[in-house]
C-alpha cells in the first residue's frame, strides 16, 4: 500500500513541476527523489512497516512476492531514470508530464502485482496501458511515433473489450470477482473456461505473446527509443506477474483446461520472437522480437505456477529488465541503429561496450549472468511442471538467440567502422551507472538468493 499510495501522489506532483519548476535538471531530480522515497516505502513495507493502514476487503493482498516485483519494478525504474532521464528531454517540451505518466504506469503496476479481485485486475492493466498510449505516440514530430500510437491504442482497446468480456463470463459462472473464492466442485462450466480463455488471450495481447504479438516490433520500433526501453522491460515483466497471480489464485484447480494452451503460446512465441530476431537488420528492432521471445521464456512461469516459477519469474524480472534498459541507453544515444552503426564500437568506446557485453550475454542467457540463472529456474520449473518437450525447445531457441545477440558483439569488436567509429556524448556518471547495472547483473547471476530471499520472509 506505500507504494501504491506514494506512486500516484508522486504522479500528481510531477504533474505540477512543469508550471513550478522551470529548469529541466530540477525536474529529473525531484522525479529521481520522489522514486527513491518510492523505493524506501516499498522496502519498509517488506519489512513490515505499512504506512497507511486501509481496509481492503479481501481486494488486495500486499504479499513478498508482490512487493518483491514492486520493488524490481522500481529499482529498475530508478536505473532507467538516472540512465536515459536526460534523453527524455528530446522527445518534446513536456518534461515534467512525461516523468509523471511514467509513474502512473508504476500505480497500475503495484495494482497488477497485488489485486485479488479481476476488478482490480481491469483496473491495474488499464492505468498501466493508457499513459503507455500518450508515451508512444509522444513525439509529435515523428509520423512514424503517431501511426505507433494510434496502432498500440486501437489495438490494445481490442484486447480490452476481450478482458471485459472474460471477466464478465467469469462472473456470471461463479458468482465473484474474487480470484481466491472461485471453487469448482461439479464441474467446470462452460462460461468459466470462455471467460478463461478470454483472459489468457487478452494478457498475452499486453506481454507480446504470440500470436497477438503481431502489435509489438511497429509499436516498439516507432515509439521514441527512450519509451521503448521502459515498456518493453517493466510494463512486459509487470503483465507476467499479473498473469501468473491470476492463474495461480484463479484457476490453478482446474490446469487441465488451460496447460496445453499455455504451452502452445509459450512455443509459438520462442520460435517467432527468436526466428524473426535473426533477420533484423535494426538493432531496435531486433531489441523488439528478442521481447517476444523474452516473453516466451516467462510465459513457462505461468505454465509451471510452482516455487521454481515463482522464484524465476522475479529474478527474470531484474535481469531482463536491467540488461535490455542499459542496451537501450546505448542505443538512444547512437546516430545509426543498424548493426554497422556499432562497427568498432569497442575502439572507441571499450568501457561502454564491455558493459553492453554482458548486458548481452546475460539477454542470450550465458553462465556467470543473471539472464542464465533465472532461464535455468524456468527450465526447471517447466520440467517439475511435467513437460520436458517444452523445456528441451526453450533450451533450443535459447541457442538460437545466441546469434543475433553475438552479431552485435561481432560488430563491436571485429568489425572496422568506415569512419573513425561512433562517437557518444556521455558522462562520467552515465559510464559508472553502467558499470554498476552490468555489475549487478553479475552479481545476480552468482547469488540469485540476494533476490529470492526476500520472498519466504
Amino acid at each position: 500500500m506505500n507504494a501504491l499510495i506514494l506512486s500516484t501522489l508522486s504522479g500528481v506532483i510531477m504533474m505540477f513541476s512543469s508550471f513550478l519548476l522551470n529548469d529541466k535538471r530540477a525536474i529529473r531530480t525531484l522525479a529521481n527523489v520522489l522514486l527513491l522515497l518510492v523505493i524506501v516505502a516499498n522496502i519498509a513495507e517488506l519489512n513490515g512497516w505499512s504506512f497507511f493502514h486501509i481496509n481492503l476487503r479481501g481486494m488486495m493482498a500486499f504479499d513478498s512476492f508482490a512487493l518483491l516485483f514492486t520493488l524490481i519494478a522500481f529499482a529498475a525504474t530508478w536505473i532507467f531514470f538516472l540512465l536515459s532521464g536526460k534523453d527524455i528531454e528530446k522527445v518534446g517540451v513536456n518534461y515534467g508530464d512525461y516523468f509523471a505518466l511514467i509513474f502512473f504506469v508504476l500505480t497500475g503496476v503495484v495494482l497488477a502485482a497485488s489485486f485479488k479481485s479481476l476488478l482490480l485486475l481491469f483496473l491495474g492493466i488499464e492505468i498501466i496501458s493508457i499513459p503507455l498510449y500518450i508515451l508512444t505516440g509522444s513525439d509529435k514530430r515523428s509520423l512514424i511515433s503517431v501511426e505507433a500510437s494510434l496502432k498500440y491504442f486501437l489495438m490494445g482497446s481490442f484486447s480490452t473489450g476481450l478482458m471485459l468480456m472474460g471477466i464478465a463470463l467469469i462472473y456470471g459462472a461463479t458468482g465473484t470477482f474474487t480470484t481466491t473464492l472461485m471453487h469448482f466442485e461439479k464441474g467446470v462450466p462452460v462460461l468459466l473456461t470462455t471467460g478463461m480463455l478470454l483472459l489468457l488471450f487478452a494478457m498475452s495481447f499486453k506481454v507480446s505473446a504470440a500470436p497477438f504479438h503481431f502489435w509489438t516490433p511497429d509499436v516498439y520500433d516507432g515509439s521514441p527509443t527512450v519509451f521503448t526501453s521502459f515498456m518493453a522491460t517493466i510494463v512486459k515483466a509487470a503483465g507476467f506477474i499479473a498473469l501468473m497471480r491470476l492463474f495461480s489464485d484463479a484457476f490453478s484447480t482446474i490446469d487441465n483446461q488451460w496447460k496445453m494452451i499455455v504451452a502452445i503460446i509459450c512455443a509459438l512465441t520462442l520460435f517467432i520472437g527468436n526466428i524473426t530476431a535473426v533477420f533484423q537488420q535494426s538493432v531496435k528492432r531486433m531489441l523488439a522480437y528478442s521481447s517476444i521471445s523474452q516473453a516466451g521464456f516467462m510465459m513457462l512461469a505461468v505454465y509451471a505456477l510452482n516455487a521454481d516459477a515463482k522464484e524465476g519469474l522475479l529474478l527474470y524480472a531484474a535481469a531482463y529488465s536491467f540488461a535490455t534498459i542499459g542496451i537501450f541507453a546505448v542505443l538512444i544515444k547512437m546516430h545509426d541503429y543498424s548493426f554497422e552503426g556499432f562497427n568498432g564500437f569497442a575502439k572507441q568506446q571499450p568501457v561502454i561496450a564491455a558493459t553492453l557485453v554482458i548486458f548481452l550475454l546475460s539477454l542470450a542467457g550465458i553462465p556467470l549472468t543473471a539472464g542464465f540463472i533465472s532461464k535455468f529456474y524456468m527450465l526447471r520449473a517447466t520440467v517439475t511442471g511435467g513437460s520436458i518437450w517444452l523445456a528441451v525447445f526453450a533450451v533450443l531457441m535459447a541457442a538460437v538467440s545466441v546469434y543475433y545477440y553475438f552479431r552485435l558483439i561481432q560488430a563491436m569488436y571485429f568489425k572496422q567502422a568506415k569512419t573513425d567509429g561512433p562517437v557518444l556524448d556521455v558522462t562520467s556518471g552515465f559510464t559508472y551507472t553502467l558499470i554498476g547495472v552490468a555489475a549487478i547483473t553479475i552479481i545476480l547471476g552468482i547469488f540469485p538468493n540476494l533476490i529470492t530471499y526476500w520472498l519466504y520472509f
